[in-house]
């Protein structure tokens, strides 16, 4: 089995940044999913696909990988460069629009 290992992106709908400080240990799917002819529902007899851990550092889950005999792909967090705004701005008289 493998998993990836990753630090999720900051939600786009609040400028908090407390849900993307943890890393995640996410299974990958081992079976595509299916569509039940009766009712047209998605679904799968994967159950590892529900399964998601949260971990404080890289070095934890990728501990608790190896200890379980698990194949990981780590994907390391993109930089962001912080845009820096002054109210002050909105209000210059040689601001071009």
């Amino acid at each position: 089995m493998s998993v990836r290992i990753y630090r999720p992106a900051k939600s786009a709908m609040q400028s908090g940044t407390a849900a993307s400080r943890q890393w995640v240990l996410e299974y990958e799917p081992e079976s595509p999913k299916a569509i039940d002819p009766l009712m047209g529902w998605i679904g799968s007899a994967d159950m590892t696909g529900q399964v998601r851990l949260r971990f404080a550092t890289r070095e934890a889950a990728l501990a608790y990988a190896k200890r379980l005999g698990l194949e990981a792909r780590i994907e390391e967090p993109r930089s962001r460069a912080p845009i820096i705004k002054n109210y002050a701005d909105n209000f210059r008289y040689d601001k071009v629009s």
